[in-house]
């Protein structure tokens, strides 16, 4: 099974960041995960779609699941 991958430039066009967010997120331990191949940044689409899970919200004052589960 091949799975898809986008580059930081389209992951940033998704998320209307700026790819230099992203590459300070990689460098920080930050965002989803990725992978590096010959020298080239890829993100598979599902660990992105993981990530987005993660990090739903249904309050500003919502703690999110990551620290609900180490509380």
């Amino acid at each position: 099974m091949k799975a898809t991958c986008i580059n930081q430039i389209q992951l940033a066009a998704r998320w209307g960041i700026s790819h230099r967010t992203l590459e300070r997120w990689r460098w920080t331990g930050e965002g989803p995960k990725f992978l590096k191949v010959g020298g080239r940044v890829v993100y598979r689409l599902s660990d992105v779609e993981e990530y987005e899970q993660s990090i739903i919200r249904s309050s500003t004052s919502d703690p999110g699941q990551a620290q609900q589960a180490g509380a």
